[in-house]
């Protein structure tokens, strides 16, 4: 250790010159406030500027523009210098260090000012930051005129916290960051940081332990797995394309329109011969026209925020912000929905507020105490998935998540969310035992907060996005889910149909023989089909651990499984509600799906199975053509049971209906059994055409049917035709005039 000659005073210092015991606090990473000791400060009439720059042998010092303002003398060996400068005003400096041979620039992070203000600060506390995606995590920023990355980072309860990366050797020394106390919120502008910088975090807990290095909850792109960094990025430039896409779905009333969602986990979809991850502008070359071809309005991915391991397919979430590495850069995802916008097609993201998982990167005890999580385990530790629970009480964590919907919707140009898990959100004793959970203010089980949260998400997010449908997975009978905030609601959108879902694939793994012993397993469904705005979903978890795909839950042999599977997928696409079916489903494959590999699209080359994918094709762009099929889905208006308890035959039929539009018929066999002259009522005289048959044989059925007409008569008052009804199919009917 050596010091300045110019040393006199108390303790050999002069009385401008830093105390050892602070420099060494700086040395060794303790020190309370960075901000207060180095970078230019007054000093008596002048200014003296101090830095620590470890491997350093001698510092001059300039200004931005280059001019020299003098020479630091070195205070200890370890790099840390100080010394007058010829500033009259305090200024951003740059250094020049050098050790033997060797030189090297750089800027003083702690001569800039803060960059967040009083009304951050304001905003935060009340919890009403509507843009805290553009505050927190790291920013490229000019500022003070010098380029760099804001970092801001929430972390109340650390000791210390800095900002590590490659930009600094991962010396958590040299960019310690400047607490705002208002809000526990830590922040500094790193002059001269590129993008593509690898970061993280280092906190000191209070107790002066350090914890794992954090990934940033805010990083809008991270490292890929197995590596836990964030980077650095650019602002998100995208030439947007689709004003006349999201003009359309902002100004409609989603309920009434055709949706019909093809769910997809990117990484399985396709893959590259080696087995690699397509990029997202490889998967839109291949995606989106397939997409379009066979007529779905929307691709829902699994989720594809940031997640360390693969067989969680997304839902261990460790970056809301950032889309994952696997596929590119997040400009690729912008380019994609770009492309899918510009054919009409939106994009939903299956997102995931519930919980997250327990990685030392990721958020779990953030600054070494439950931060985003709750502390008491009874209400902070998800049992079925091992990871933590949001605290939807605490107002930081709500604005984290209710902010990260909004990014997604503005920077991205989302169509949907599709939240994950609701159930396990809204009830305190979800998959807990007595004694595990801990009741709300009122002795119940309702989980206030999260209910609280949840209208929250969904105010915030239709007011700001009016074309932005939110889709809650809930498992239950809880109340008024799509319905409005203001009625009590909980205010999404659409809620998925569990109970048709579990209902109808009940009924299909039975034996037809036995399926009269159950005709109400289909019907029953309709007692509360008005209740919600319904999604009917055919999703990936009825094809993954162990429960097949669709095609091998059919009952009967191969050729009864397609069958029944076709009469069921025209059954679904008749029935009110919009429509959701997982990606392989579409063309029967047999195998379950694993997010391993990719779907076999071998298949396609087997009439059976191209058939189903016609099928599927034709039932979409029907559904689309035929507003009697869409825009009465969610009001019971649209329907009408035309037989509804001929149990004996497994037979169904109902009339799907919208003010000014043709009535479409829709008629299911549920039986092997070929039946001619099968007597349907119908509302209106005169011929109605077969708009479709699944047994037709361009499908892979029998080529049983109508020859393209059937024709209704009155008689006695009432109005019927006799119906050939194909066996285990579906058909559709539609007057003619």
């Amino acid at each position: 250790m050596s010091q300045s000659p110019a040393s006199n005073g108390k303790n050999g210092q002069t009385p401008s010159e830093l105390p050892l015991a602070e420099i060494e606090a700086l040395i060794s990473g303790s020190h309370a406030n960075p901000f207060a000791v180095l970078g230019p400060h007054k000093s008596g009439s002048g200014i003296i500027a101090r830095c620590f720059i470890p491997g350093a042998e001698n510092v001059t010092v300039t200004a931005l523009d280059g001019t020299i303002l003098g020479e630091l003398g070195l205070r200890h060996e370890a790099g840390f210098f100080e010394g007058p400068v010829t500033l009259t005003t305090l200024k951003p400096l740059r250094y020049r260090a050098r050790r033997g041979d060797a030189e090297w620039a750089l800027t003083d992070p702690y001569s800039f000012g803060p960059v967040l203000g009083p009304m951050d600060d304001y905003f935060v506390r009340e919890g009403s930051h509507l843009r805290l995606f553009d505050k927190m995590g790291a920013h490229p920023l000019k500022h003070e005129g010098a380029e760099g990355f804001h970092f801001a980072v929430w972390a109340p309860n650390a000791k210390r916290v800095s900002v590590v990366g490659d930009f600094n050797n991962w010396d958590g020394r040299r960019h310690v960051m400047r607490l705002r106390v208002d809000t526990g919120i830590w922040e500094i502008f790193a002059p001269d940081v590129l993008p593509g910088s690898t970061y993280k975090f280092e906190i000191i807990g209070k107790d002066g332990v350090p914890l794992p290095l954090k990934a940033d909850p805010y990083a809008r792109r991270a490292e890929l797995r197995p590596q836990t960094a964030s980077l650095t990025a650019p602002e998100l430039v995208q030439e947007w394309e689709d004003e006349a896409h999201r003009k359309f779905w902002a100004e409609c009333d989603h309920r009434r329109q055709p949706i019909s969602i093809y769910e997809v986990h990117a990484g399985s979809w396709r893959k590259r011969p080696d087995g690699t991850f397509l990029s997202w502008d490889e998967l839109a070359a291949e995606l989106i026209p397939y997409v379009t071809d066979m007529g779905f309005t929307h691709i829902e991915f699994l989720p594809i925020t940031e997640h360390p391991f693969d067989p969680s397919w997304g839902y261990q979430t460790t970056g809301l912000y950032a889309p994952t590495a696997r596929f590119g850069e997040p400009e690729g995802f912008a380019r994609f929905v770009n492309g899918c916008h510009k054919v009409g097609i939106g994009v939903i993201l299956d997102w995931v507020p519930a919980h997250f998982p327990t990685d030392a990167h990721g958020l779990r005890e953030f600054d070494g105490t439950a931060l985003y999580e709750h502390a008491d385990p009874r209400q902070g530790f998800h049992p079925d998935w091992n990871t933590a629970i949001y605290n939807f009480g605490r107002i930081e964590v709500l604005s984290y998540l209710i902010n990260n919907a909004l990014y997604w919707a503005e920077k991205f140009h989302l169509d949907g969310l599709r939240v994950d898990a609701v159930a396990s959100m809204l009830y305190l004793d979800y998959s807990r035992k007595e004694g595990e959970w801990v009741p709300n203010e009122y002795g119940g089980r309702e989980n206030l907060e999260a209910v609280r949260f949840l209208q929250k998400l969904n105010s915030a997010s239709y007011a700001s996005h009016a074309g932005l449908m939110t889709i809650a997975e809930e498992s239950t009978s809880w109340p008024k889910v799509s319905h409005p905030v203001h009625e009590g609601g909980l205010g999404f959108g659409f809620k998925w149909n569990m109970g048709f879902m579990h209902d109808t694939l009940s009924y299909l793994k039975r034996e037809p023989v036995h399926r009269k012993f159950h005709h109400n397993e289909l019907t029953f469904g309709l007692i509360y089909a008005y209740s919600e705005n319904f999604v009917l979903p055919l999703s990936h978890d009825e094809v993954v651990h162990g429960k097949g795909s669709l095609i091998a839950k059919m009952a009967g042999d191969d050729w009864q499984k397609f069958a029944n599977l076709r009469a069921y997928y025209a059954f679904m696409w008749g029935y009110p509600g919009k429509k959701l079916l997982f990606m392989g489903q579409e063309f029967a494959q047999w195998s379950e799906w694993s997010e391993a590999r990719s779907l076999d699209w071998n298949l396609l080359h087997y009439h059976p199975h191209e058939g189903v994918r016609r099928l599927v094709r034709d039932l979409n762009f029907t559904y689309r053509s035929k507003p009697a099929l869409h825009a009465r889905d969610c009001e019971g208006e649209g329907f009408e049971w035309l037989i509804a308890d001929d149990s004996d035959n497994s037979v169904y039929a109902w009339l799907r209906k919208a003010p000014g539009e043709k009535p479409v018929a829709v008629i299911t066999n549920f039986t092997p059994v070929y039946r001619e002259n099968y007597r349907v009522p119908l509302p209106k005289e005169g011929r109605w055409r077969e708009i479709l048959n699944t047994d037709a044989e361009i499908y892979g059925g029998s080529g049983k049917g109508n020859g393209g007409r059937v024709q209704a008569v009155s008689a006695g008052g009432t109005i019927s035709a006799e119906v050939t009804l194909p066996p285990l199919a579906t058909i559709m009917l539609e007057p003619e005039t």
